[in-house]
């Protein structure tokens, strides 16, 4: 009797529960998310099966593309529709010849990023002939070759990186025509020649330009003219090709350049004093080239400079005074030019970030400035002063006094490095200055010290043994003493 009215009282508690209508409607929420997620991700057949065609021409290990549902894959991105937006794949080990059959039927794709693998033949303009909403391009580091196609059909594409491929021949005429958004052009390091592309800003092409990379190619000729139409243009970099004209002055038009790196050529002329028009300038890379005259008076202007590169020209004449405006420099490369006049005279106090100076194989004079606390010099006088200046850069990590000081004694004076003085040097070097006296035994303070080169010097005495207890030195030259 009392089981009874136990149960009788339980269906009585259970009858009476209130209704909830909340929870009625989080659970059909649940339920028609589940069937519109369903049908939003999946797949267009036509592209699965595309998609399998072209990594089943593959060698692809790590994929694993084995469900139903294409939008789920490894790589692969859908819009609402199905439609396959985005592929994927860079660094998967593919390894094979393109297709533009199977891939061309991908006709929603607005980003391709096959980057880092091992693909190679022929990009064919058949490839792009559907690809209408293409934006991304990235086939950099694979093994592709032959000429480019005559043209990129969709006038979408932004960015485009074809770098570190075996592309060869001239860019065609028609290549940039079709394209309106532009925003970065990478085929550095390839086998690309001919003559510099010319329609990259011109009118009737993109003014979205921001970076253009051809460096490490064999472009031959001229920059044509047009590159100051590139309003936009952060990064020209051509470095490492056959160019041999005079540095054009249209360059000096794109004001908002914060890149120019043309090293590696044959450029001759003069930089133009209106090189003080790219006040956005960080990286100024020359080196290698063939220019000649002095450095523009007004060079300070350049106030955001951080790096100048001018190595192996024929400049000539005196640093200007101004050059010490551009406190912002880190690394300056003068070495292997004309340049003259007299060192001492300049502030080197008001660049605090400099790490790094290159002045050596010039013809400068005077006494190396107690400002100046950076890492090359030229033949300035007196080499013992020189080291107690430079002891006191705490972040010095490289001193290069090749071919300085001629003739001088080696700095030997045994307490000349105090306890902090050089103790984070690496590489030290004064090799080439027929310096007289013998391996000196402050040498013995530079625990971090890994080289260590004083060849073609007029070093006597024994070598001490005290070198092999310097704990990190694994590079010794005491050749020519």
């Amino acid at each position: 009797m009392c089981c009874e009215q136990y149960k009788y009282k339980k269906k009585q508690k259970l009858a009476i529960q209130p209704y909830n209508p909340m929870a009625h409607i989080f659970l059909l929420i649940l339920f028609f998310s589940s069937i519109i997620s369903t049908y939003i991700l999946a797949c267009n057949q036509i592209e699965r099966s595309s998609l399998l065609s072209f990594t089943l021409a593959l060698s692809s290990p790590t994929l694993n593309w084995t469900s139903v549902n294409c939008c789920h894959w490894k790589g692969i991105t859908c819009d609402q529709d199905g439609w396959v937006t985005h592929l994927h794949l860079p660094s998967k080990g593919l390894k094979g010849g393109m297709f533009p059959t199977s891939l061309g039927n991908i006709t929603h794709l607005t980003h391709l990023n096959l980057s880092n693998n091992s693909l190679y033949g022929s990009l064919q303009t058949e490839f792009f002939s559907s690809l209408k909403h293409l934006e991304i391009l990235d086939l950099s580091y694979n093994l592709l070759s032959r000429e480019l196609p005559l043209y990129l059909p969709s006038s979408s594409i932004k960015k485009l990186d074809l770098s570190s491929n075996q592309f060869h021949g001239a860019i065609p005429s028609s290549f940039f025509q079709q394209t309106r958004n532009f925003i970065s052009v990478n085929v550095s390091d390839n086998i690309l020649s001919g003559p510099f592309p010319s329609s990259i800003c011109l009118k009737h092409s993109s003014r979205l330009t921001r970076v253009l990379d051809f460096s490490s190619n064999k472009f031959n000729g001229s920059i044509s003219r047009g590159l100051g139409e590139c309003s936009e243009l952060r990064v020209f970099r051509a470095s490492h090709n056959n160019l041999s004209v005079f540095l054009l002055e249209d360059i000096y038009n794109a004001t908002k350049l914060e890149e120019l790196a043309l090293a590696l050529n044959s450029l001759y002329g003069a930089i133009s004093d209106r090189i003080v028009n790219l006040t956005n300038l960080a990286i100024l890379d020359l080196y290698y080239n063939q220019l000649s005259g002095v450095l523009p008076f007004n060079f300070g202007k350049l106030s955001k400079l951080k790096l100048l590169n001018l190595d192996f020209n024929h400049l000539e004449g005196a640093l200007p005074p101004s050059l010490m405006n551009c406190t912002n420099l880190i690394e300056i490369h003068l070495a292997s030019n004309n340049l003259e006049g007299d060192i001492s005279t300049l502030h080197f106090s008001k660049l605090s970030e400099l790490s790094k100076i290159d002045l050596m194989i010039n013809e400068f004079i005077g006494i190396l400035p107690i400002s100046l606390y950076s890492c090359r010099f030229n033949q300035l006088t007196n080499v013992t002063e020189a080291m107690k200046i430079l002891m006191s850069c705490k972040s010095l990590h490289v001193l290069f006094l090749t071919n300085s000081f001629e003739g001088e004694v080696m700095p030997g004076y045994d307490d000349m490095v105090d306890f902090d003085g050089f103790q984070n040097l690496r590489y030290l070097s004064l090799a080439n200055c027929q310096l007289i006296g013998q391996i000196p035994v402050w040498l013995s303070k530079l625990k971090n010290l890994e080289i260590l080169n004083l060849e073609n010097n007029q070093i006597t005495w024994p070598i001490p043994s005290w070198l092999g207890t310097l704990p990190r030195l694994f590079s010794l030259n005491l050749a020519s003493n």
